[in-house]
């Protein structure tokens, strides 16, 4: 089984409701869908969400990193040589990493079609479902109280709620979803990079003097502010999770050995795909960290590339690939099904996607 061809297609999506974070508001999944097709005639599916604020980026350089670069370093490598494969691709292009996440994922859908095997099986086959939170959008107090009501009833027991705009606000939020829905369910805060360090600490302790309990706070500080992200880590009770900061292995190790965060944020878009999130995994494990699988705005191709590694490895604990529950409609065949906040996975071979309705030529 070789790679004959690369097509790239665009894929538009609209939301339920805007997505708000304290970096962005998005309307609609713009992204690019990726199909390697090989010489006996499979097609394996990818795909790349822009995310210009977090990876830096857009639908332009991820097309343009595909069609100028990675595409001639593949043509005629066997599937089965992942490690090969891998090697190349991190050679043809330096960053660009939802690009290359979008190939990576491909190559994994066509190495499970090739040995006749969903890929959570040869990755580890660890479980075969897992439960994600639901992501609460940064508004009004009252709205995120409607939201997170919904979600209870909807069945989720872990809510991801985005604060960090203005720290005394984000407070009466947080406030406001406890009251609603109680102490069984979990509440994550997510600040996207949104307080200075001292803010942080400062916030966090008034949310855990009033038993908020916060189960953890993702991403406090700027993404380069490793010593911050440190001092809000060993200043507050709540456990603080490292994401825009790690994307690599490298940053993985670097992140873990200064003990500067007590989880960490795994996002194929960010480490650049499957066969880079095994490291990290690896290394997270071999420290005594858990990982959370995180997803960006993306449709049920790339979730489900991610929800496959979720189901593969044990030290994945924490599951955040709610995108599905938040887009307006799904044009996507096959991949994972939801019942409620569960993702089950596949049983087919690959990724187990079957197709994806309304792709438009670029």
């Amino acid at each position: 089984m070789k790679i004959q061809s690369i097509e790239l297609k665009h894929v538009s999506i609209p939301l339920k409701k805007p997505f708000k974070t304290a970096l962005r508001t998005v309307l609609s999944a713009e992204d690019t869908i990726l199909l390697i097709h090989t010489d006996d005639g499979q097609t394996g599916y990818g795909e790349a969400p822009p995310t210009a604020v977090i990876t830096g980026d857009t639908n332009g350089s991820i097309r343009g990193a595909v069609q100028e670069n990675i595409e001639h370093a593949l043509i005629g490598e066997e599937i089965e040589n992942i490690e090969r494969i891998m090697g190349k691709l991190d050679k043809a292009v330096i960053g660009n990493s939802s690009a290359r996440a979008a190939v990576d994922m491909a190559v994994y859908d066509l190495f499970g079609k090739r040995y006749q095997a969903p890929v959570y099986k040869l990755l580890g086959g660890y479980r075969d479902r897992i439960e994600s939170d639901i992501t609460l959008s940064i508004n009004e107090p009252e709205e995120m109280r409607e939201d997170a009501l919904q979600a209870v009833a909807q069945g989720f027991t872990a809510i991801k709620v985005k604060v960090g705009c203005d720290i005394e606000k984000d407070i009466q939020r947080v406030k406001a979803v406890r009251e609603a829905i109680g102490y069984n369910i979990k509440i994550r805060l997510d600040a996207n990079q949104g307080w200075q360090p001292k803010e942080a600490v400062r916030g966090i302790r008034k949310l855990e003097d009033a038993g908020l309990e916060m189960e953890l706070v993702e991403q406090p500080v700027k993404a380069w502010d490793l010593e911050g992200l440190k001092f809000v880590t060993d200043n507050v009770e709540t456990q603080i999770m490292a994401d825009e900061s790690m994307f690599s292995p490298y940053d993985a190790f670097k992140i873990l050995s200064m003990r500067a965060a007590d989880l960490i944020n795994i996002k194929l878009m960010k480490c650049g795909g499957i066969h880079h999130a095994l490291k990290i995994v690896g290394i997270a494990e071999a420290c005594g960290v858990e990982c959370m699988l995180g997803s960006m705005v993306e449709s049920k191709v790339a979730v489900t590339a991610a929800a496959h590694l979720a189901g593969a490895k044990k030290n994945i604990t924490r599951f955040d690939l709610d995108t599905v529950y938040l887009l307006g409609e799904n044009p996507v065949a096959g991949g994972v099904e939801t019942q409620g906040p569960m993702l089950i996975l596949p049983k087919g071979p690959g990724l187990g996607i079957e197709g994806v309705k309304g792709l438009m030529d670029i």
